[in-house]
């Protein structure tokens, strides 16, 4: 419900390639030698690779692959463009909508808005530092042969040193960022955002970081083994793309939420008597209210639906308990506002089918880079740094589109818990309560709105619950 206050900015722990949203050890595999082993040295025991062959030239083949690939990108493209323009909740109240303008000092003191300022601006630079260090790090594993020299070191058959390659530049773009996160996580505490010891924030970030080198390994040995065997493996890399942020979508509430906290029924009583009730009010079919323990970890109040058909959960952070009765189920109805329209199934097909026209145009702009970088084909575990690189920049890319959709789709379920409860006061003070208590930014500068805002600013949605008051002949609050 709430703005995530992540840890570095744009670039979530272990989002960008390198394990590199506004809310991320030593290398141990490196070894002497250079080049890249053939198929037959994989058969004779691993021998030290030959020096890499110079990329061949591209043929008439090679050109018509990519005049196929490049229409195949122009479709894809134009069929996200138009399910995310038709998903996409542009207006979320009717068109006779009284509007309202945002006022932050309509709704919080000036001692308010400048603790909120001043908190944005302690954390805006570890953020826009940690953007930079993503886009220069994966610029130079794009536009250099930098990448593929430090891999060319590594020895074994060519899946090992797909692995290796993946952990070898974790480590190092980890290594590098590491401060940063400390920095972050510093400013956390000063604000009594944070409640973690080191040890703890250690252990999460370690295990943030191997859960999506882990992915990330997963995925490029996946590649790399198309591109091996297959001549327009572009094809089933769409699809293995598509089908790969599918299955993570209905994995991640079972095996990767448990990883980062605990969760246990709320016992029985008015709360989750009545959450149940307003979720079977509400049509959204519900197995169970979870209570998440986020308090050993922050003070910040939040709370989701998680997992899909029989298998979803309400889950509520304990730190959202000690609001009032009212506001957290106005939270919840927010959250149910998301499971009624289905919003994470639509955000995976988008996702999907971005991963998709990702993986095309890897495939498209690889032939373009594959020299400059010195390596000889995609299936050449050298060319994990680039494809690691591409991924990278990509994600940095992709993120303002994703944010302008993240927001009106907020917005609507904001629309929707105030149609299911109709309390725009509660609303109001729910929003205040967020606010202050996550230190949300109530200003906004709109390089970081564009950036790093998946949600509406808390002047936004106040603004709208009282657009949605006078709508419906509700008091104002």
């Amino acid at each position: 419900m709430s703005e995530r206050h992540d840890a570095e900015g744009v670039a979530q722990e272990g989002e960008e390639a390198g394990a590199a949203s506004p809310s991320r050890p030593s290398s141990g595999g490196l070894v002497h030698g250079g080049g890249v082993a053939t198929h037959e040295d994989d058969q004779r025991g691993h021998p030290e690779p030959p020096r890499p062959a110079s990329p061949a030239p591209e043929g008439e083949g090679d050109r018509r692959l990519r005049r196929q690939a490049g229409v195949a990108l122009v479709l894809l493209g134009a069929a996200i463009a138009a399910v995310a323009a038709l998903t996409t909740p542009w207006r979320v109240l009717a068109e006779g909508a009284p509007p309202v303008a945002p006022d932050a000092a309509r709704d919080f003191t000036a001692a308010q808005i400048a603790r909120s300022a001043a908190f944005d601006a302690a954390t805006s630079l570890p953020a826009y530092l940690s953007l930079a260090l993503t886009v220069v790090f994966a610029g130079l594993l794009v536009a250099t042969p930098l990448g593929a020299r430090l891999l060319g070191r590594l020895r074994g058959p060519w899946w090992l040193r797909v692995i290796l390659g993946v952990v070898a530049l974790t480590a190092v773009v980890e290594a590098v960022r590491w401060p940063l996160g400390v920095w972050f996580e510093t400013v956390l505490r000063d604000y009594g955002l944070s409640t973690q010891d080191w040890a703890s924030w250690s252990a999460d970030r370690l295990k943030s970081i191997g859960v999506n080198a882990a992915l990330l390994a997963v995925m490029l040995l996946v590649l790399v083994a198309l591109t091996r065997k297959v001549r327009r493996w572009w094809i089933p890399a769409a699809a293995g793309a598509f089908a790969f942020t599918l299955a993570a979508s209905f994995v991640y509430p079972v095996v990767f939420e448990p990883l980062f906290n605990d969760f246990t029924p709320m016992r029985g009583g008015a709360l989750r008597a009545n959450l149940l009730a307003m979720a079977e009010r509400d049509g959204v079919p519900v197995e169970d209210v979870l209570i998440a323990d986020a308090s050993r970890r922050t003070t910040a109040l939040n709370a989701y639906v998680s997992g899909f058909g029989a298998t979803r959960r309400i889950v509520v952070y304990d730190t959202l308990l000690k609001a009032p009765q009212t506001e957290v189920e106005l939270v919840v109805a927010h959250e149910l506002g998301h499971a009624k329209k289905n919003d994470v199934l639509y955000g995976t097909l988008v996702g999907g089918l971005g991963a998709g026209f990702g993986a095309i145009l890897l495939f498209l702009v690889f032939g373009l880079l594959r020299r400059r970088t010195g390596v000889a084909s995609a299936g050449d575990p050298r060319a994990v740094a680039l494809l690691m690189g591409l991924l990278s920049l990509a994600t940095v890319a992709s993120g303002p589109a994703q944010n302008l959709i993240s927001r009106h789709v907020e917005a609507r379920a904001d629309a929707h818990a105030l149609d299911l409860t109709r309390d725009p006061a509660t609303f109001v003070a729910m929003q205040k309560r967020l606010a202050l208590t996550n230190i949300s930014d109530l200003s906004p500068d709109p390089v970081e709105y564009v950036l790093y805002a998946s949600h509406p600013s808390a002047p936004e949605r106040i603004a709208m619950a009282r657009s949605w008051a006078k709508l419906n002949g509700v008091p104002e609050p």
